[in-house]
């Protein structure tokens, strides 16, 4: 099965966007719940806050919005890039395409966990086009590579960046973010949880680490 197998590329409108946006709002099995220590590190102004800074940066780093589109990893990289598309918008005047992308294929451990694959909806043909890819957080670096082969099967964009909400460290791969809304530093052991209005109903992201030591589990990789 290849991507072409699950995409749908829309080159009319967003019609297929709006779709994304109604399916991403089901909550995946298996979240974690008790036995936990949450800190919380950003709130809802603090995420807005985030995002305006780097629809601003987006702008100025492109010089405007002449072929540029956003494009959101699933699962909450899809809601993000609509806001981000909106904050740009209204920054420049203009609309700017955004779509969602399932890396799920791509990944260079499919198979080895429980995934759930989504339908790629992509209103834009993405050749020639600078591509913002968008994700709540930056850990290994393995998804933002999947989503880059994903991308170069659709076409070849003229420039791909990444925007990512929340960037942790820990890379295995040597990929970096261009646009970050917060750096938060953590132990391999720990994780970080971002609720998003769009799922949870509200914007915050905190650490999470078990409450016993015993409990300490692998974190994955993203």
């Amino acid at each position: 099965m290849c991507l072409g197998d699950i995409v749908s590329v829309d080159n009319k409108g967003g019609e297929g966007f709006q779709r994304i946006q109604a399916a991403v709002t089901t909550r995946m099995p298996g979240e974690r719940g008790e036995g936990v220590i949450r800190q919380p590190v950003m709130d809802a102004p603090d995420v807005r806050r985030a995002l305006t800074r780097i629809a601003h940066e987006i702008v100025e780093r492109n010089r405007g919005v002449s072929d540029l589109c956003l494009l959101g990893i699933y699962r909450k990289g899809v809601p993000l890039a609509a806001r981000l598309s909106e904050l740009v918008g209204e920054i420049e005047g203009a609309v700017v395409p955004c779509g969602g992308l399932d890396v799920s294929l791509y990944r260079d451990d499919y198979g080895m966990r429980p995934s759930r694959l989504h339908r790629s909806e992509i209103p834009f043909d993405p050749a020639g086009k600078r591509l913002v890819l968008v994700d709540e957080v930056l850990y290994t670096g393995r998804t933002v590579r999947a989503a880059m082969d994903a991308v170069m099967d659709l076409g070849r964009p003229a420039s791909i960046q990444f925007a990512v909400l929340v960037d942790r460290g820990h890379r295995e791969l040597p990929i970096r973010a261009d646009y970050v809304g917060k750096n938060l530093p953590t132990a391999r052991r720990e994780w970080v949880d971002v609720f998003l209005r769009e799922f949870e109903g509200e914007d915050r992201v905190f650490i999470v680490k078990p409450a016993r030591e015993e409990d300490l589990g692998d974190a994955g990789s993203c």
